[in-house]
């Protein structure tokens, strides 16, 4: 039956992956062959030159000559298939591109949809009623700790030259704390004797003679 009629085959259909992978093999296997061609007229071209001109020399170099066709026809087969595999690999890298692009295409369409569905949720006159409910708590905070910081029994008003006459006199009692004591500052413009038990004694001047002076 399966004779008459064929059968589907089960058998997956090849990449670009398995067609580079089975190209490139091809290659190696015909570079194979060249280097036993190059080798074999490397055993021909040493003959030719040991040989002298007459129908032995001319058989030996018709046999490299169609080695060498054979070298140029292997070749020739290597740059086609290489060209090849360079074609698909480009088809492969630009299938990929295309792939990994639709699979970003796909992720912005679901990111999009999200975002809608997440901003449907938001209420804009909510969150603009939330901010002037919280800035009216701000204030009735600010309220609340300057009452809370008032001072008691302290005039609203002080006057200034009040103020920096007072701190003088504080730094003028400061001096004389750290410097003479009090008791012995009586007079502030008196230098203070060496000896204070004594009090120091004037010498009187010389009185004149009688009748000296006198003409």
């Amino acid at each position: 039956m399966n004779r008459l009629f064929g059968s589907s085959s089960s058998k997956p259909k090849p990449s670009l992956a398995d067609a580079i992978a089975s190209t490139d093999l091809r290659v190696d296997s015909i570079e194979v062959k060249i280097r036993k061609l190059d080798a074999e007229l490397t055993k021909y071209r040493d003959q030719l030159k040991k040989m002298r001109d007459g129908p032995g020399k001319n058989a030996v170099q018709q046999r490299a000559l169609r080695v060498l066709k054979q070298k140029k026809l292997y070749e020739s087969q290597i740059a086609q298939l290489q060209q090849q595999s360079f074609n698909m690999e480009q088809a492969s890298m630009t299938t990929e591109n295309l792939r990994n692009t639709m699979a970003t295409v796909d992720a912005m369409k679901t990111a999009n949809k999200e975002m809608k569905k997440q901003y449907g949720k938001i209420d804009i006159d909510e969150i603009e009623a939330m901010h002037d409910d919280m800035a009216d708590l701000l204030d009735s905070a600010n309220d609340v700790q300057e009452a809370m910081s008032r001072t008691y029994g302290v005039p609203e008003e002080v006057d200034e030259a009040d103020l920096e006459a007072e701190l003088e006199a504080l730094g003028n009692e400061f001096e004389e704390e750290e410097g003479i004591p009090s008791y012995l500052q009586a007079d502030a413009t008196s230098e203070l004797p060496d000896f204070v038990d004594e009090a120091p004694q004037k010498e009187e001047a010389p009185k004149e003679r009688l009748g000296e002076g006198v003409v």
